[in-house]
């Protein structure tokens, strides 16, 4: 009996959540300082969505689906579109920090608001490092055309094993490279962000309006170059593979990705981000409107961006001879204009750059309310008494980024990002379902329309993609780092956590509201 009721205690803790209205009540305190405003959302968002995945996935895409890339594009953008929606309401209801995380953690309990948390170190911390790597790589091009080379060990994380990624044999040290260019680009981030939300915030508006200017430029440049009879043999290969786990390719192989489906799972990449904004909702001036209109206009203004640039891109040139590498200043060409070449380049320097600062911003946050919430150690929550922000989470983020980005090549962490970023998107959907059954009458400044069809939509669409377009390399992947999670969550987080006790620790002393 005893026995018994030990076991129902045990899963009764799994699944505490934490109380709505005490949140609500927690996001009305000024712990953090309140600068941001929906216009500095929508940059935030688009700064992490904008940037690393555009300009790097969209060659690889066009080669993979031909002109229907497009669709590709509108796939991802679709299931982001419900995502974002549910994000909308859920990040107005609860204005507090965390995102998915603390959704989680008030809609299904402990368990799956760790599983979120550990999702969100895929979306977030992972995705700053590959970004790190390709702003790395467009600096190099640029200090060659000045007659200036890295030594070759330093110019690219390349860290060769035998066997496959998701079984390796050994490793091969001996041959291996390192991106310092990057690991240093990821510290100098970081120290920006812990010096504070408004001076990051400012440097990330200027990098968003750069990046943003030059996709323009190509569209508009490159509509001269548009010839229609490039739309012909619109698919040419099809859905691709529809098989559970067939859509990507093994990490090991060279092999080219194929089909709209496999597709739309590569270059979902470029729509990771949008709800960055909802994990700064305790630093918005009025987050019931900035963080509903910061999430859909991040999300609505980036797709229709991609979408205009690959059309641009499958017009100017045929599908099967867009290179891989730097397709948009190959599209440009016939043009002979070096300007426009340097337009490109900036646009993706300052892309990446903002790609991987809001990156670092929204992990922070992450690591910043799990640790509030002491699912991680109270001191990594610490609030510095100057800068107002959590340095100590943002510093222990940005050097652990800074080592996946010297040893790890991009390839083998692309669709890492991807698999928790839709992982996090099918927890945020349910999380909506849930609260409309449990709690109807709460009040929400912002409703997901057609409900329960928009969240279910968003579920459907968010597994399909990550069990029809991604490898089984990369669930093993995934399903081992998880495990390792858990097992840090059970030996600390579910003893040290109480769901009720949601006060932030550590403040410093004498720390004013502002």
């Amino acid at each position: 009996m005893n026995e018994a009721g030990g076991d129902s205690r045990f899963f009764k803790r799994l699944f505490e959540t934490t109380n709505v209205d005490k949140l609500r009540e927690l996001g009305s305190r000024r712990i953090l300082r309140r600068a941001l405003t929906a216009k500095d959302l929508v940059a935030i968002g688009l700064g992490t969505m904008i940037g690393g995945g555009i300009f790097t996935t969209i060659g690889t895409g066009v080669k993979g689906a031909g002109p229907a890339v497009i669709v590709s594009y509108l796939l991802a953008g679709l299931t982001s579109f419900f995502a974002a929606l549910c994000y909308a309401e859920l990040g107005a209801m609860v204005p507090v920090a965390g995102s998915a995380y603390t959704y989680a953690y008030a809609t299904m309990g402990k368990l799956f608001a760790w599983i979120i948390g550990f999702a969100l170190i895929f979306e977030y911390g992972i995705s700053a490092a590959p970004v790190a790597q390709q702003f790395s790589a467009a600096v190099q091009d640029v200090l060659k055309t000045l007659g200036i080379s890295l030594p070759a060990w330093a110019q690219q994380s390349a860290l060769v094993i035998h066997g496959s990624w998701w079984m390796p044999q050994n490793w091969d040290l001996a041959h291996s490279q390192v991106d310092i260019l990057s690991a240093v680009f990821v510290l100098l981030l970081s120290v920006l962000l812990a010096i504070g939300i408004r001076e990051t915030a400012t440097t990330n508006n200027i990098f968003v309006v750069l990046k943003i200017s030059a996709l323009i430029v190509f569209i508009f440049a490159g509509l001269s170059l548009v010839h229609l009879a490039n739309f012909h043999n619109f698919s040419p290969h099809g859905w691709g593979a529809l098989s559970p786990f067939g859509g990507m390719m093994d990490y090991s192989s060279s092999a080219q990705p194929y089909g709209i489906i496999a597709i739309s799972a590569y270059v979902f990449f470029s729509y990771i981000g949008f709800d960055t904004a909802t994990t700064t909702a305790e630093e918005c001036k009025n987050p019931q409107r900035d963080v509903p209109m910061g999430v859909i206009g991040a999300l609505a203004i980036g797709t229709v961006i991609y979408c205009a640039t690959a059309l641009v891109l499958v017009g100017a040139v045929p599908w099967n001879q867009v290179p891989i590498k730097n397709p948009l200043v190959y599209a440009l060409a016939p043009l002979h204009m070096p300007v426009l070449n340097w337009i490109i380049t900036m646009g993706v320097l300052a892309g990446t750059t903002s790609v991987a600062l809001s990156s670092l911003l929204g992990q922070s946050r992450i690591f910043y309310v799990m640790a509030r919430d002491k699912m991680l150690p109270p001191v990594v929550a610490k609030v510095h008494p100057k800068f107002k922000t959590p340095a100590i989470t943002t510093m222990i983020t940005g050097v652990a980024v800074a080592l996946l980005a010297l040893i790890v090549p991009l390839n083998q962490l692309l669709n890492l990002v991807n698999i928790g970023t839709l992982i996090a998107f099918t927890v945020v959907c349910a999380g909506v379902l849930y609260l409309r059954h449990r709690k109807p009458d709460m009040p929400r400044s912002f409703r997901v329309p057609f409900v329960p069809l928009f969240p279910i939509l968003g579920i459907v669409c968010s597994l399909f993609l990550a069990v029809f377009g991604l490898s089984r390399a990369t669930w093993t992947w995934f399903a081992i780092a998880l495990v390792v999670g858990l097992i840090f969550f059970f030996a600390y987080g579910f003893r040290k956590s109480d769901p009720q006790d949601v006060v932030p620790v550590l403040e410093p002393e004498g720390l004013q509201e502002v």
